[in-house]
Protein backbone atom coordinates (compact mmCIF):
# COMPACT_ATOMS: atom_id res chain seq x y z
CA UNK A 1 0.00 0.00 0.00
CA UNK A 2 1.51 3.85 -0.99
CA UNK A 3 2.18 5.86 2.22
CA UNK A 4 2.27 9.58 2.42
CA UNK A 5 3.93 11.78 4.87
CA UNK A 6 2.51 13.99 6.76
CA UNK A 7 4.58 16.80 8.41
CA UNK A 8 3.60 18.22 11.75
CA UNK A 9 4.18 19.69 15.53
CA UNK A 10 4.22 18.13 18.50
CA UNK A 11 1.49 19.70 21.13
CA UNK A 12 2.40 20.51 24.36
CA UNK A 13 -1.18 21.79 25.61
CA UNK A 14 -4.46 19.52 24.82
CA UNK A 15 -6.55 21.48 26.35
CA UNK A 16 -10.19 23.42 24.93
CA UNK A 17 -8.10 26.95 25.00
CA UNK A 18 -5.31 25.51 22.81
CA UNK A 19 -6.78 23.14 20.18
CA UNK A 20 -9.29 26.33 19.23
CA UNK A 21 -6.38 28.79 18.70
CA UNK A 22 -4.98 25.80 16.46
CA UNK A 23 -8.12 25.65 14.53
CA UNK A 24 -8.47 29.53 14.55
CA UNK A 25 -4.73 29.50 12.63
CA UNK A 26 -5.82 26.79 9.95
CA UNK A 27 -4.35 23.71 12.03
CA UNK A 28 -5.95 20.76 12.44
CA UNK A 29 -5.26 18.93 16.16
CA UNK A 30 -4.45 15.09 16.28
CA UNK A 31 -3.73 12.24 17.72
CA UNK A 32 -1.98 8.97 17.56
CA UNK A 33 -2.99 5.98 19.12
CA UNK A 34 -1.71 2.58 19.48
CA UNK A 35 2.12 2.97 20.82
CA UNK A 36 3.25 3.61 24.36
CA UNK A 37 1.41 6.91 24.83
CA UNK A 38 -0.41 9.08 22.55
CA UNK A 39 1.14 11.73 20.87
CA UNK A 40 -0.56 14.69 20.40
CA UNK A 41 0.88 17.26 17.73
CA UNK A 42 -1.15 19.28 15.08
CA UNK A 43 -1.00 20.25 11.01
CA UNK A 44 -1.43 22.39 7.93
CA UNK A 45 -5.48 21.75 7.19
CA UNK A 46 -3.67 21.77 3.17
CA UNK A 47 -1.77 18.58 4.33
CA UNK A 48 -4.51 16.19 4.75
CA UNK A 49 -6.09 16.91 0.83
CA UNK A 50 -4.27 13.65 -0.53
CA UNK A 51 -5.05 11.49 2.36
CA UNK A 52 -9.03 12.16 3.29
CA UNK A 53 -10.56 13.75 -0.07
CA UNK A 54 -9.83 10.57 -2.22
CA UNK A 55 -11.38 7.42 -2.51
CA UNK A 56 -8.20 5.94 -2.47
CA UNK A 57 -5.92 4.46 0.90
CA UNK A 58 -2.92 5.05 2.36
CA UNK A 59 -0.49 4.62 5.20
CA UNK A 60 0.65 7.49 6.79
CA UNK A 61 3.59 8.64 8.34
CA UNK A 62 3.61 11.29 10.67
CA UNK A 63 6.99 13.17 10.50
CA UNK A 64 7.47 15.66 14.02
CA UNK A 65 9.67 18.57 14.09
CA UNK A 66 11.94 16.63 16.57
CA UNK A 67 13.09 14.13 14.35
CA UNK A 68 10.23 11.86 15.60
CA UNK A 69 8.67 9.63 13.03
CA UNK A 70 5.55 7.23 13.24
CA UNK A 71 3.66 5.12 10.68
CA UNK A 72 -0.04 4.94 11.16
CA UNK A 73 -3.30 4.68 9.61
CA UNK A 74 -6.30 6.92 9.87
CA UNK A 75 -8.41 5.58 12.47
CA UNK A 76 -11.49 8.49 12.99
CA UNK A 77 -12.11 11.92 11.43
CA UNK A 78 -14.58 14.43 13.00
CA UNK A 79 -16.02 17.61 10.73
CA UNK A 80 -17.65 20.41 11.37
CA UNK A 81 -21.28 19.99 11.40
CA UNK A 82 -21.80 22.91 8.74
CA UNK A 83 -18.84 23.79 6.96
CA UNK A 84 -17.20 20.51 6.43
CA UNK A 85 -14.19 21.64 7.68
CA UNK A 86 -11.52 19.00 9.30
CA UNK A 87 -11.94 19.00 13.21
CA UNK A 88 -10.09 15.98 14.86
CA UNK A 89 -8.03 13.51 13.70
CA UNK A 90 -7.29 9.87 14.92
CA UNK A 91 -4.38 8.28 13.96
CA UNK A 92 -3.41 4.44 14.97
CA UNK A 93 0.21 3.16 14.99
CA UNK A 94 1.40 0.19 13.14
CA UNK A 95 4.39 -2.40 13.35
CA UNK A 96 5.56 -4.47 10.48
CA UNK A 97 4.89 -7.60 12.87
CA UNK A 98 1.64 -6.98 14.42
CA UNK A 99 -1.87 -6.96 11.84
CA UNK A 100 -3.96 -3.97 11.58
CA UNK A 101 -7.70 -4.06 10.48
CA UNK A 102 -8.49 -0.87 7.92
CA UNK A 103 -11.13 -0.41 5.10
CA UNK A 104 -10.27 -1.08 1.70
CA UNK A 105 -12.11 0.37 -1.64
CA UNK A 106 -13.51 -2.59 -4.39
CA UNK A 107 -12.33 -1.77 -7.64
CA UNK A 108 -15.28 -3.52 -10.37
CA UNK A 109 -13.22 -4.90 -13.36
CA UNK A 110 -14.89 -6.73 -16.62
CA UNK A 111 -17.97 -5.65 -18.68
CA UNK A 112 -20.96 -7.43 -16.98
CA UNK A 113 -22.92 -9.65 -19.32
CA UNK A 114 -26.31 -8.47 -17.75
CA UNK A 115 -25.71 -5.06 -17.95
CA UNK A 116 -25.03 -5.42 -21.28
CA UNK A 117 -28.30 -7.07 -21.93
CA UNK A 118 -30.08 -3.98 -20.35
CA UNK A 119 -29.62 -5.02 -16.33
CA UNK A 120 -28.64 -2.31 -13.59
CA UNK A 121 -25.30 -3.20 -11.61
CA UNK A 122 -25.76 -2.17 -8.15
CA UNK A 123 -22.77 -2.19 -5.58
CA UNK A 124 -23.62 -2.77 -2.43
CA UNK A 125 -20.39 -2.56 -0.47
CA UNK A 126 -17.60 -0.05 -1.76
CA UNK A 127 -15.06 -0.75 0.79
CA UNK A 128 -14.51 -3.80 2.82
CA UNK A 129 -12.85 -3.83 6.29
CA UNK A 130 -9.21 -6.32 5.75
CA UNK A 131 -7.12 -7.42 7.98
CA UNK A 132 -3.29 -7.81 7.02
CA UNK A 133 0.02 -7.05 8.09
CA UNK A 134 0.89 -3.82 7.22
CA UNK A 135 3.19 -4.51 3.91
CA UNK A 136 0.31 -6.70 2.57
CA UNK A 137 -2.36 -4.09 2.95
CA UNK A 138 -3.61 -4.18 -0.81
CA UNK A 139 -4.47 -0.71 -2.45
CA UNK A 140 -8.12 -2.25 -3.54
CA UNK A 141 -10.01 -5.38 -3.72
CA UNK A 142 -9.93 -6.72 -7.03
CA UNK A 143 -13.50 -7.90 -8.04
CA UNK A 144 -14.21 -9.43 -11.93
CA UNK A 145 -17.96 -8.87 -12.70
CA UNK A 146 -17.82 -9.67 -16.71
CA UNK A 147 -19.93 -12.96 -15.69
CA UNK A 148 -22.19 -11.65 -14.39
CA UNK A 149 -26.02 -11.80 -15.52
CA UNK A 150 -29.33 -10.54 -14.54
CA UNK A 151 -30.10 -11.91 -10.99
CA UNK A 152 -26.39 -12.58 -10.03
CA UNK A 153 -24.76 -11.40 -6.86
CA UNK A 154 -21.28 -11.45 -6.25
CA UNK A 155 -20.43 -12.43 -2.65
CA UNK A 156 -17.55 -12.31 -0.89
CA UNK A 157 -16.06 -16.19 -0.98
CA UNK A 158 -15.69 -15.39 -4.61
CA UNK A 159 -13.05 -13.38 -3.93
CA UNK A 160 -9.30 -14.29 -3.72
CA UNK A 161 -7.46 -13.61 -0.51
CA UNK A 162 -4.24 -13.27 -0.65
CA UNK A 163 -1.98 -12.33 2.26
CA UNK A 164 -4.52 -11.03 3.60
CA UNK A 165 -8.30 -11.59 5.29
CA UNK A 166 -11.78 -9.81 4.93
CA UNK A 167 -12.98 -9.39 7.75
CA UNK A 168 -16.87 -9.89 6.66
CA UNK A 169 -18.61 -13.08 6.15
CA UNK A 170 -18.49 -15.12 2.84
CA UNK A 171 -22.21 -14.81 2.10
CA UNK A 172 -21.86 -10.86 2.13
CA UNK A 173 -22.68 -9.48 -0.93
CA UNK A 174 -20.36 -7.01 -2.83
CA UNK A 175 -22.36 -5.92 -5.77
CA UNK A 176 -25.55 -7.52 -8.13
CA UNK A 177 -27.34 -6.79 -11.27
CA UNK A 178 -30.71 -6.31 -11.11
CA UNK A 179 -33.42 -6.24 -13.97
CA UNK A 180 -34.78 -3.14 -15.44
CA UNK A 181 -37.73 -2.50 -18.17
CA UNK A 182 -35.17 -2.27 -20.59
CA UNK A 183 -33.43 -5.61 -19.92
CA UNK A 184 -33.60 -8.95 -21.90
CA UNK A 185 -33.24 -12.31 -21.36
CA UNK A 186 -29.51 -13.47 -21.11
CA UNK A 187 -30.91 -16.92 -20.63
CA UNK A 188 -31.29 -16.80 -24.64
CA UNK A 189 -27.39 -16.64 -25.20
CA UNK A 190 -27.04 -19.62 -23.31
CA UNK A 191 -29.93 -21.66 -25.51
CA UNK A 192 -28.26 -19.91 -28.43
CA UNK A 193 -24.70 -21.11 -27.93
CA UNK A 194 -25.75 -24.35 -27.51
CA UNK A 195 -27.82 -24.23 -30.46
CA UNK A 196 -24.76 -22.78 -32.25
CA UNK A 197 -22.34 -25.49 -30.92
CA UNK A 198 -25.03 -28.87 -31.67
CA UNK A 199 -25.07 -27.51 -34.84
CA UNK A 200 -21.15 -27.42 -35.69
CA UNK A 201 -21.47 -30.82 -34.38
CA UNK A 202 -23.80 -32.30 -36.46
CA UNK A 203 -22.51 -30.53 -39.61
CA UNK A 204 -19.01 -32.08 -38.55
CA UNK A 205 -20.47 -35.28 -37.75
CA UNK A 206 -22.72 -35.42 -41.29
CA UNK A 207 -19.39 -34.04 -43.50
CA UNK A 208 -18.47 -36.76 -45.77
CA UNK A 209 -15.47 -38.79 -45.92
CA UNK A 210 -12.93 -38.14 -48.58
CA UNK A 211 -13.05 -41.27 -51.12
CA UNK A 212 -10.54 -43.24 -51.66
CA UNK A 213 -8.73 -43.09 -55.34
CA UNK A 214 -9.94 -45.36 -57.69
CA UNK A 215 -8.33 -48.83 -58.71
CA UNK A 216 -6.34 -48.17 -62.14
Amino acid sequence: MRSITINGLERESVGKVSTKALRNAGKVPCVVYGGDAPIHFSADDLAFKDLVYTPEVHTVVIALENGTKVECILQDIQFHPVTDRIMHIDFYQIFDDKEVTMEIPVRLTGNSRGVRNGGTLRIVNRKLRVKALPANLPDFIEADITEMRIGHKMYIGAIAQENFKIMHPDNTVICQVRTSRTAVDDTDDDEEEADDAAVEGAEGAEAPAAEAPAES
